[in-house]
């Protein structure tokens, strides 16, 4: 061949993306169970469920007294309140051995446990001890000092989800909860080879006409940041015989293949010729309407891609971001890489070629305060009166190595787009790692569907955060704006339904689930074991032995129980938990006696279960956020079947 070919089947980048998309893998590759030390940065297959409660005991948080805190009402520095002081003293890893009565206390070190009765703990320096008696100089409050069973993890909780990066702040998580070992994703063997005679290792002596190989590092890196692992297999000289012998046996020990040069059609150019021997499809794209990046050769061989990435850096970066790190992230189980994109105002005029997508390289420089003092960031699309951004064109071509080292992020000027002129607003998405917020955020009350749901939306490929602050806050937070979902489970009284009844204009309720409160006991409790409701509660109201679990203000369990105490405050009423799971933690431990939470939350525990009454739980959305994708997602995934046997296994009740 004496002249260079002409690419005859130029297509569309996103004709491009759907036929490599559908012919390489579409999940990840199988799963490993490593040690805890060796996880970071692996990617989490199975959701991680605390096997203890953490705290694992009450606990205290200073030095002080353990006591009651009715027996310090009124108490002052003039006016102290003496109590009894008892023994022995507590001190880390020791387990109380006497309870508190009224009218007594117990020496409480920093962490150690705390005895049965005591509900506060006095700071040391707010008292005076002489021999058997406390001089209590401060008042405190139920639960002041103590850090209860289960507050901030309780057993079979989700602590950490399917689908999440392990980084040092969720592997500190797991060995909280004493996990030794880990489910993750096999990570994806990704081969990289640089082809051509003029390339020359980094740190060798140099001539004219040769030139350092810099795509085999950016490449190799690109591949870590995917989370995969890039096995660097230098550089191969423009001889057909070499490279396909080199590339057939990477090919036999990667899950992926990478070469960067040689995909024109000219006499020198082998590796699209390498390529082009795979079948089953073999080569699906060569030539992509796409600046820079049009000579990319995409094809797939064994079910692994196989990539002939454009010579020039810019261009085998650019193409390897929009084409193979959407493929090997989803091969190493991560979800879409979401890159953050700021509005500007264009500096310059870009002059563009019709029929090809094309990426600019921008600098972005802030422009001055009067311009910027009101703009706003924008998150929607829509355009800023004063951007607070100007965009300079970068365009040194993609040979330039310097240019794509200092942009600041790019534009993508659409393919039927000629002319982009000076002063036009632009989005431009940044090149840099920067916070990546979550795509659906959950705020309202706790349960252990939803905890299912979200894990299961991660294996989707979303990012979620949950926020328990129960069903009023969650409310709240939805009316603001503040969320994507609100889950709640409010009774109103006067129409005698849930939830739908507090719904404020522009807010829409999505069915979810019922679900059966009810109070939580330990087997054998013959003030609870074979009771009705009614009964139950009288004797839990009149027994002051009997000690409660609250739940959290604001939350709908917590105005179940005030509906059912009927201005009663048994004891232990002050002290409200966070969640289900909490709940039954207290009473389990045996903390406290009894509690109202879900019929799951206490048959995964073993405890006894008194049904109050099934109640709907449902999530609230803001219309103008229904066609988002990820909340789309997750209502698709509330009416699947197998989504439904899944919440019957928690005890719930689907439609």
């Amino acid at each position: 061949m004496n002249r260079q070919e002409q690419f005859l089947d130029v297509i569309d980048r996103d004709e491009a993306r759907r036929r490599f998309d559908a012919a390489v893998p579409h999940g990840p590759l199988g799963e490993i169970l490593v040690p805890l030390d060796a996880a970071l940065g692996r990617v989490l297959s199975r959701d991680i469920r605390s096997p203890v409660d953490v705290p694992m005991f009450d606990r205290s948080n200073f030095d002080g007294f353990a006591l009651r805190a009715a027996d310090t009402v009124d108490a002052d520095e003039e006016h102290p309140r003496g109590v009894r002081l008892v023994g022995p003293p507590l001190t880390p890893g020791i387990a109380p051995t006497r309870a508190v009565g009224v009218g007594e206390s117990i020496p409480v070190a920093t962490g150690a446990m705390i005895p049965r009765g005591a509900d506060a703990v006095l700071m040391v320096e707010f008292s005076d001890a002489v021999a058997d008696r406390l001089a209590v100089r401060r008042a405190v409050p139920p639960g002041f000092g103590i850090t209860y069973t289960g507050t901030d993890i309780a057993a079979d909780e989700v602590v950490l989800r399917r689908g999440e990066r392990l980084t040092s702040r969720e592997t500190g998580v797991a060995a909280a909860v004493g996990i030794a070992h880990v489910w993750v994703f096999r990570t994806p063997r990704v081969a990289i080879l640089s082809t051509g005679d003029e390339l020359v290792e980094p740190g060798a002596p140099i001539r004219p006409g040769l030139i350092y190989d810099s795509n085999q590092r950016v490449l190799a890196d690109a591949v870590r940041e995917v989370g995969c692992e890039p096995s660097e297999l230098g550089i191969r000289p423009d001889r057909f015989d070499e490279l396909a012998a080199a590339v057939d046996q990477a090919l036999d020990d990667h899950d992926a293949v990478l070469l960067s040069g040689g995909t024109s059609k000219s006499d020198g150019d082998v590796s699209y010729r390498v390529a082009g021997r795979f079948r089953d499809p073999g080569i699906v794209a060569h030539g992509v309407a796409l600046k820079p990046g049009k000579p990319i050769c995409l094809a797939v061989s064994r079910g692994k891609p196989v990539v002939v990435l454009p010579g020039f850096p810019t261009s085998a970066i650019f193409t390897f971001h929009e084409f193979v790190a959407p493929a090997l992230r989803r091969m190493a189980g991560l979800g879409p890489a979401m890159r953050e994109t700021v509005r500007a105002r264009l500096a310059a005029k870009i002059n563009s070629e019709i029929g090809r997508t094309e990426y600019v390289l921008v600098g972005l420089i802030e422009r001055s305060r009067g311009d910027s003092c009101s703009a706003k960031r924008d998150t929607t699309g829509g355009k800023d009166a004063h951007p607070r951004w100007a965009a300079y064109p970068m365009g040194k071509g993609s040979g330039s190595v310097t240019a794509f080292g200092r942009a600041d992020g790019f534009v993508t000027i659409a393919r039927q787009v000629e002319i982009v002129d000076a002063g036009e607003q632009v989005d431009v998405q940044l090149l840099g790692c920067g916070l990546v917020p979550a795509d659906l955020v959950v705020i309202g009350s706790h349960c252990l569907g939803l905890d299912w749901l979200l894990g299961a939306l991660q294996g989707r490929g979303w990012r979620t955060k949950l926020l328990n602050v129960g069903s009023m806050g969650g409310l709240d937070a939805v009316r603001r704006g503040e969320c994507d979902l609100a889950a709640i489970h409010l009774f109103d009284a006067e129409s005698g339904s849930y939830n739908v009844p507090f719904l404020a204009e522009g807010l829409e309720c999505i069915p979810g689930y019922g679900r059966v409160q009810g109070i939580v006991f330990r087997p054998g409790d013959a003030r609870f074991e074979g009771r009705t409701v009614e009964q139950a509660m009288e004797r839990a109201k009149t027994d002051p032995a009997c000690v409660m679990v609250n739940r959290n203000a604001g939350s709908g369990t917590r105005i179940l129980i005030d509906r059912l105490l009927a201005g009663a405050r048994p004891n232990g009423y002050a002290i409200g938990s966070r969640s289900h799971n909490a709940v039954a933690a207290s009473v389990d431990q045996q903390r406290a006696d009894w509690g109202v939470a879900i019929e799951g939350a206490a048959r995964r525990r073993g405890l006894g279960f008194v049904p109050i009454a099934e109640e709907r739980y449902d999530f609230i959305v803001p219309r103008a956020r229904l066609d988002r994708p990820p909340v789309r997602d997750f209502i698709a995934l509330l009416r699947e079947d197998a989504t439904r046997a899944q919440l019957r296994a928690f005890d719930l009740r689907p439609d």
